[in-house]
């Protein structure tokens, strides 16, 4: 109940400030409801409109399209962008509770990394920046994509030290497709190995891939800026140390504002129609949603930028959105509420114009890429236009003996309803309903579709999840498959095996050598087939013993590269039901490396380690020493185990075969056979693969 109090308290108090105010002033200061902190606060450096009826349709009332600024900080994962976000909010006088204020989501806080694309709006100089901040990794590729219709300009960050990336690569293309002009920010300059040469070479090379991406003359021409977000400062030209009263952002939000073009709209864009012989004129919405979050009050909450016109809460609206067949209608209805972000705030506003990124609440169809626009419009706007998934997996009912223990929600419906309403959020996700109450998922890679399954699991799911399968093209009579972009960094010593973990994988070098500014580093990068990568992060870790980097990123559809080499040992599979115990684990410990400890519970079909040779062994983990009347001589033996290798759900995904399933509740990741029975087994591997 303290929310929708805390609610009625601000508006009812917003009301009685507005009412109370002289007519002359255009703008005032509203109260906000702070995310961080849940209390309601002035917010000092913004503005909404009057409501005023006497300048309810005034264009005067919103911002002015040449003093916004719309812009997307992109760049390779952990080039600093969300580091970089903090300092800009914090330059511009936001309260920031905590670093990373921006990663909302709990899994973005945990991890360390930015999974969804956030807006937020920050004041400089009697102008408006309207910041989007943007995921890293490939995986979450198109969260960038989705973005940059929204923005005229970008910033893109890359390490000083690193130099540009896969990512950095899939990003700028991106960029450049839209014709947006992006400014160079080289981040971490601060390190003891980044020099003034490693910043020109660093220069050069982002010049290069400007010019391989197909840049304009125009685009080619972009500032850069050397910074250290961590420390909190950008500048113009190179330093390690500036003086103490340059240590800010103020270069960097300078050269957005002279660099980046404010948005080409009209606040005064009207049409005319005919009603009841009379001719109105009324001023032209055109909205494209770009992003979609639900609230427990307002219902589904759309955001995007408005295209032309003004937006005012009552107005009539409907959503609409192009077909085969030409313009279908979804839904028709009222804006009930105009929300703009500031800082880490939601303000809470009466009217936008043209040019501005804002979220509005009152129609519950549309979804991301529809148009909403004036009741009678129907002129849809150009569909965001997404790079086609690489892989898929099946997800489906838990019908394991153990199935219904942890979880709320069981049944194929509720997952179906769970992962149609995730497609409707994410463009990059399709789901395809299939047999016997399964669905396909189909994503960019192993951690998008991980993110959504440790989503559903904490949402007190189960289900059952199949192994991931690249998705294959058949052009010309040929078979093609997805191809990636691999950088890997390792030190010398872990070279040769990580070269032969590759190559097992179908990976082909492109270039090799020495890490600028690291002694004893080498970097690889080389393409490889999405399949190969499958599992393969777990095993590079293992094999650099936690110091290399791998990055991998999308590159393109290529003829299919042969089989796989062997790059896994067979399984141990339970054959009894019931609790595990240390007596029988004492004896299986030879075998293999266990998955399980004393205590757990197991099933028939359940795979509880991994064989030490290339097939799979039945075994008997519930096995209890038998009891007899016969007094020993000697004490029982002490049971000493190794600890066993507990799998993160990323790991499970990456190891299971084509024959296996992974069993995800609320509390427990099992990794179990498809066919739980061992005659059923052997029948289904006499049968021929596809």
């Amino acid at each position: 109940m303290v929310g929708p109090l805390l609610r009625s308290l601000c508006s009812a108090a917003a009301r009685k400030s507005l009412s109370s105010s002289s007519a002359s002033a255009n703008y005032r200061k509203p109260y906000v409801f702070s995310l961080a902190s849940g209390l309601a606060r002035p917010f000092s450096s913004s503005t909404a409109a009057s409501t005023s009826p006497s300048t309810a349709n005034d264009p005067a009332t919103v911002v002015d399209p040449s003093r916004l600024r719309n812009v997307a900080v992109i760049a390779h994962v952990d080039h600093g962008k969300t580091t970089l976000m903090d300092r800009l909010l914090r330059q511009c006088g936001a309260d920031i509770p905590h670093e990373r204020a921006l990663d909302s989501i709990s899994l973005e806080r945990e991890r360390g990394i930015t999974i969804s694309s956030k807006v937020t709006s920050i004041s400089w100089k009697e102008n408006e920046l309207n910041m989007v901040d943007t995921p890293g990794h490939a995986d979450f590729g198109g969260e960038v994509e989705r973005v940059m219709g929204m923005v005229e300009g970008a910033v893109l960050v890359v390490d000083a030290g690193e130099g540009p990336l896969a990512q950095t690569k899939f990003v700028l293309a991106k960029a450049l497709k839209y014709g947006i002009r992006p400014l160079l920010l080289l981040n971490k300059v601060d390190r003891p190995s980044v020099t003034e040469e490693r910043c020109s070479e660093v220069e050069s090379l982002v010049f290069d891939l400007f010019d391989n991406l197909g840049a304009t003359e125009e685009q080619l021409e972009f500032p850069v800026l050397y910074a250290s977000a961590k420390e909190g400062w950008a500048s113009s030209t190179y330093t390690k140390n500036p003086p103490e009263d340059a240590r800010n952002m103020s270069d960097l939000l300078n050269a957005i504002i002279s660099h980046v073009r404010p948005p080409t709209a009209t606040l005064d864009a009207p049409f005319q129609m005919l009603v009841s012989a009379e001719i109105l004129q009324v001023y032209f919405i055109s909205f494209q949603v770009s992003m979609m979050e639900k609230d427990n009050y307002v219902g589904r909450i759309l955001t995007g930028r408005i295209y032309s016109g003004i937006l005012q809460v009552g107005d009539r609206v409907h959503g609409i959105h192009a077909t085969d067949s030409g313009t279908a209608k979804t839904e028709e209805g009222k804006v009930v509420k105009l929300m703009k972000k500031k800082g880490t705030s939601i303000v809470s506003v009466d009217s936008a114009g043209a040019g501005d990124i804002v979220s509005m609440a009152g129609l519950t169809s549309p979804v991301i890429g529809h148009t909403i626009a004036n009741v009678g419009v129907m002129t849809a706007l150009p569909t965001v236009d997404l790079d086609p998934p690489t892989i898929s997996m099946t997800f489906g009912v838990n019908d394991s003996p153990l199935a219904g223990r942890d979880g709320t929600f069981l049944t194929g419906k509720q997952i179906g309803d769970r992962l149609m309403a995730e497609s409707e959020r994410n463009l990059a996700l399709n789901v395809l309903p299939g047999l016997s109450d399964s669905y396909e998922v189909q994503g960019r890679g192993e951690l998008q579709l991980g993110i959504l399954i440790e989503n559903m699991r904490r949402e007190k799911f189960e289900l059952s999840v199949s192994p991931p399968k690249v998705m294959y093209k058949i052009e010309k009579g040929q078979k093609l498959e997805p191809i990636e972009e691999v950088t890997v960094e390792v030190n010398e010593e872990h070279v040769g095996l990580v070269m032969e973990a590759l190559s097992h994988r179908r990976g082909e070098i492109t270039d090799m050598g020495p890490v600028p500014g690291s002694v004893g580093r080498t970097r690889v990068c080389l393409t490889c087939p999405s399949r190969g990568l499958v599992g393969y992060r777990s095993v590079f870790n293992s094999d650099t013993r936690g110091t290399g980097f791998m990055h991998r990123a999308f590159l393109s559809y290529e003829k299919y590269r042969g089989p796989l080499g062997n790059v896994r040992k067979g399984v141990l599979v339970s054959m009894g039901y019931g609790t595990i115990t240390a007596y029988a684990l004492m004896s299986l410990e030879p075998r293999g490396i266990l998955f399980v400890k004393p205590g757990m519970e197991a099933y028939d079909g359940m795979i509880i380690g991994e064989h030490s040779r290339d097939t799979d062994l039945d075994v008997n983990p519930v096995r209890s020493k038998e009891l007899t009347n016969i007094r020993a001589a000697s004490k029982d033996e002490n049971v000493k185990l190794t600890p066993p290798r507990l799998m993160s759900l990323e790991e499970a995904i990456g190891y299971v075969a084509s024959d296996e399933l992974i069993e995800v509740t609320p509390n427990a990741i099992r990794l179990r056979k498809r066919y739980l029975d061992v005659n059923k087994r052997k029948t289904m591997s006499k049968r021929p693969k596809d």
